[in-house]
């Protein structure tokens, strides 16, 4: 299976959001080995939604490794291995954020790097699923959490 962002994208619950929906488009990655979504629109109730424009970007980014790592062979002598190499997979978030009153927006940037050692894919990939679906259903289980927290800085 592929990662293949689809249009809507179901938001994780926040303070004063209802049932948000966002909307948008498969947009070209600003690297061959990524894929990348733009947020054009969103549904339910979303205060001060902007849609995503090259100056205020609402895009949602993956990545996974140029190159990927293999294990290698053990050691024949002693059988151990050595530095084990990693795989990186990283999604990254980003939206334009404003910071005060007649300035163009920043942009805030989420970033999730997800290191796999290599050979777990063979070996453990049920480990590898229970990782990624822990974290995507921790995030989502607090999302509002995370983010009152962005601008309450409470954990």
């Amino acid at each position: 299976m592929t990662i293949s962002i689809t249009s809507p994208i179901t938001g994780g619950a926040q303070t004063g959001h209802a049932t948000p929906a966002y909307t948008g488009v498969a947009d070209t990655a600003p690297d061959i080995s990524g894929k990348q979504f733009a947020i054009t629109g969103v549904t339910g109730t979303v205060p001060g939604f902007r849609a995503h424009t090259v100056s205020d970007p609402c895009t949602v980014t993956i990545f996974r490794p140029k190159a990927v790592k293999v294990l290698q062979s053990a050691n024949p002598v002693t059988g151990r291995y050595g530095a084990i190499p990693k795989n990186q997979y990283v999604c990254i978030v980003r939206k334009g954020v404003n910071y005060a009153a007649n300035q163009a927006p920043e942009v805030a940037i989420l970033r999730m790097t997800v290191d796999v050692p290599a050979g777990a894919d063979a070996y453990d990939g049920n480990s590898c699923r229970i990782l990624m679906g822990l974290a995507v259903g921790a995030l989502n289980q607090q999302s509002a959490g995370f983010g009152d927290m962005l601008t309450n800085a409470i954990i």
